[in-house]
């Protein structure tokens, strides 16, 4: 069965709520026959992107960049996926106080350097999230898992 890997940081009820949004999106009625993981940033593992068939990934932007968290999961992750993972399909989004600038950036140079393929413009919001926001992660999340049905 196809597998979506969500890892997140989720530090806030601002980045609680876009992440909720995903993983409706993701585990929608409609999306059938694919499995959905959730890990936090801090525990997921080269094996659970392994076995994963997509990656949705979550962050705030601290400090003009994204999570220590994500950015330690990418660290763990980069050389035992780098040659397996190529092709990947993933999507992201981040939370910002008042700029995702620096994240959005570091997210795409990592992936391009994976190889991964985004099959979404990432989802980016400033400040709290309004109801375009969550159905834009909403819609990220089953764009994502719906590209996996077989």
């Amino acid at each position: 069965m196809p597998t979506v890997l969500i890892v997140h940081h989720t530090p806030s009820p601002h980045c609680q709520e876009m992440f909720e949004a995903v993983l409706s999106g993701a585990t929608a009625p409609e999306i059938e026959g694919v499995r959905v993981v959730r890990r936090a940033a801090l525990s997921a593992t080269a094996t659970d992107v392994l076995e994963a068939d997509g990656c949705l990934l979550g962050t705030p932007a601290n400090l003009g960049y994204m999570s220590g968290a994500l950015k330690h999961f990418f660290d763990q992750i980069y050389y035992p996926c780098l040659d397996t993972t190529r092709g990947r399909p993933f999507g992201f989004y981040v939370h910002g106080g008042n700029d995702v600038t620096g994240a959005v950036r570091g997210i795409e140079a990592i992936t391009t350097g994976l190889g991964w393929r985004r099959v979404a413009d990432p989802v980016e919001v400033t400040g709290a999230p309004d109801k375009a926001d969550v159905e834009r992660c909403w819609e990220l999340g089953a764009t994502l898992a719906a590209g996996l049905m077989e």
